[in-house]
């Protein structure tokens, strides 16, 4: 077992595992540590824990101490900094004539480097503007391409749902969605209803999948043969999240509808997975994952 605490560098990013060795750290304190990026500022999002030896990458780096008035300080001085940065980056990137989008720059704690992080849509020569940056902050600088998903976490947005997309708010990393996860879900395969801000599929399929995952061992699918208190029927339509079926049983008389609950029938044959009717592009589909 090892003692570690998580930090994190960004407000929603990556959380890393560090060894607190002998200092008294509490959840939303101030810690300096050193990283391949070299000596950074980053918070504690929680305490002192033990974890199976596993669970981490050896070796464990410590923590070199904690943030003082100074450091905290010189954290806000480096954001007052980024924006200004941001500014003259614009500029230069106009000036250059290149097209690529700007979207965050980020200092290191000690200044020893600026990061400009940018989006395009294929490979950039950016040595010119290298140099001109290196000229004017008299640092290392660090172009970084990054992809669309990024660029919404960085930027920030509304969803569909109305609230602010999960990778800005609490999301620390992205993970593989497929379209298979859409048709799981039943959702309509329309780009428009199953893609976020960013173009690419929703972040949400998912998290979300693993509970359809286990509604889908109990819940027959459109087109299932099941036993109800009425007798054989067929279902017509699923509300997987209720647990509700829509069933036609048909009789020598008439064919009746009637609604049951997913406990209240037996499958006999289960109906099979069926592709969504709307005529969509595969290709299209295939570019949003």
């Amino acid at each position: 077992m090892a003692d570690i605490i998580g930090v994190r560098f960004k407000a929603v990013g990556k959380i890393y595992y560090f060894d607190p060795v002998n200092f008294n750290v509490k959840k939303n304190d101030y810690v300096i540590v050193e990283t391949s990026r070299g000596i950074e500022i980053g918070e504690v999002v929680f305490d002192r824990r033990e974890i199976k030896d596993d669970e981490i990458v050896k070796p464990l780096k410590p923590i070199v101490r904690v943030a003082n008035s100074k450091d905290i300080a010189q954290k806000e001085e480096n954001k007052k900094k980024e924006k200004e940065a941001f500014s003259i980056c614009l500029e230069k990137i106009s000036k250059h004539k290149l097209a690529m989008k700007l979207v965050e720059v980020e200092y290191a704690f000690d200044r020893s480097k600026i990061l400009f992080y940018f989006t395009a849509d294929g490979r950039i020569d950016f040595r010119e503007l290298v140099k001109d940056l290196a000229t004017v902050f008299k640092t290392r600088i660090e172009l970084r391409q990054i992809g669309v998903r990024d660029e919404s976490k960085a930027l920030g947005s509304y969803g569909i749902c109305g609230r602010r997309i999960c990778c800005s708010e609490f999301l620390g990393e992205f993970e593989p969605v497929s379209i298979n996860m859409a048709k799981k879900q039943g959702l309509s395969l329309n780009p428009s209803k199953i893609s976020g801000s960013c173009g690419r599929l929703m972040c949400c399929l998912k998290y979300e999948q693993e509970a359809y995952d286990e509604l889908l061992k109990v819940t027959p699918r459109v087109g299932a043969v099941v036993n109800t208190p009425m007798g054989v029927g067929t279902v017509e339509y699923v509300n997987i999240l209720k647990g509700m079926l829509k069933i036609k049983i048909e009789t020598e008389k008439e064919t009746v509808y009637q609604d049951y609950s997913v406990d209240e029938v037996k499958i006999i044959k289960n109906g099979k997975v069926v592709d969504d009717e709307e005529k969509i592009d595969e290709d299209l589909l295939k570019n949003l994952e």
